[in-house]
């Protein structure tokens, strides 16, 4: 029963609430089903894909070693995000399979216009929470 409370978990670590857009970028057989199902359960519905329209509040990008520029990707993540969004890059725990250097993270928020401003453990998979900066001038 370990598993299903930490699964619940998942959504508050990640600071996920009830009514949120939540997009998904990066999806693939490894994501964690315990914790896409934790964030759709708290959010009333289903996470919205890449080709969604809407405004988004939370963006979890799923990112392994091997997938492509982290800048690239980070910079289409925040195109659709509201001023109060935030970004979790989820990459796979130390050890596993495409795991990805906190370094390599790191490095690239910066070059995307992005602070990182925490971690998070999430079972076999690791989340660092990205934010835009507040010193920016007002969207028009």
């Amino acid at each position: 029963m370990v598993a299903a409370a930490d699964a619940q978990n998942y959504a508050q670590k990640l600071g996920i609430t009830n009514d949120m857009v939540v997009q998904e970028l990066g999806w693939d057989e490894d994501t964690d089903d315990d914790l896409r199902s934790s964030v759709e359960d708290i959010i009333g519905g289903e996470l919205v894909d890449e080709d969604s329209d809407e405004v988004i509040d939370v963006v979890l990008l799923w990112w392994r070693d091997g997938d492509g520029d982290l800048v690239d990707a980070l910079m289409d993540a925040i195109a659709p995000l509201s001023d109060e969004g935030f970004v979790w890059v989820l990459s796979p725990k130390t050890g596993q399979p495409g795991h990805v250097e906190p370094s390599e993270i790191a490095e690239s928020a910066p070059t995307a216009g992005l602070t990182q401003t925490s971690a998070a453990n999430l079972g076999a998979w690791t989340g660092s929470r990205l934010v835009q900066p507040k010193a920016r001038p007002a969207k028009r």
